[in-house]
């Protein structure tokens, strides 16, 4: 077997997918028992993260549930937090091989996340079919795995404990804000934009009725707005 042959192959994939599974066990915990927390049914709770695969729109998604939004906040929350697979799945377009027919390409399209995104667009050469089903047979599977150890130990570990556990899937968010913060000024400004704005809803009286969903839009936009305006990227540059 040549080493091309080698890289597009199940196995291939399943190994480079293994970290990534690994990972999303432990974050996805925290989603799990965060959920349970929020009054969210344990069931109900797993299925969310069997069908979705986005830690970010599912943690703002069950916050808007708990606040009884509505479906035009769901709906709005979740394509401002996920339009960014959109833009992954358009890149990973130029590095697809003859074998993605358009089911190959929509049944994929379902488990792409950022990390499995950097994983394939950082393969050289084309990506088969075999490769990317492999790549994306374990993050589903720790994801929801995860959930469930989080579900279940929601229900018998001491409410301290499970306050202190649920703070994992934030600490996930911080990870992620931190390292791109430090090196662009921009970013780091954007997230001080979205912060003090949830601060003033979560505090000032006249905007804390304002509810959850639309208050995550709110300050998403918002802050996205003000920094295209004051910073914008050069895309060239980029």
């Amino acid at each position: 077997m040549t080493k091309e042959k080698s890289q597009n192959s199940y196995l291939y994939g399943l190994g480079k997918g293994l970290p990534i599974g690994l990972g999303y066990l432990s974050v996805s915990f925290g989603f799990g028992i965060t959920a349970v927390g929020m009054g969210i049914d344990p069931i109900g709770t797993i299925l969310i993260s069997l069908t979705n695969l986005t830690s970010a729109g599912q943690v703002a998604g069950i916050g808007i549930i708990a606040a009884c939004g509505t479906i035009i906040e769901m709906i709005l929350a979740q394509l401002i937090i996920n339009i960014r697979y959109c833009l992954m799945g358009l890149a990973l377009t130029q590095k697809l091989d003859a074998s993605f027919t358009t089911i190959h390409r929509m049944i994929t399209s379902f488990a792409i996340t950022d990390e499995v995104f950097a994983v394939a667009a950082a393969e050289r050469g084309l990506i088969g079919r075999r490769f990317m089903y492999g790549l994306i047979t374990l993050p589903p599977v720790g994801w929801t795995f995860g959930t469930a150890l989080g579900v279940f130990a929601g229900q018998i570990l001491p409410e301290s404990l499970c306050v202190a556990l649920g703070l994992a899937i934030y600490s996930m968010f911080i990870a992620i804000i931190v390292p791109p913060a430090k090196a662009d000024k921009g970013v780091l400004l954007a997230v001080l934009i979205a912060s003090c704005m949830s601060c003033a809803f979560y505090y000032l009286p006249y905007l804390s009725g304002i509810s959850t969903g639309f208050q995550i839009i709110i300050c998403a936009v918002a802050a996205s707005a003000v920094m295209a305006f004051v910073a914008p990227k050069d895309g060239e540059e980029d």
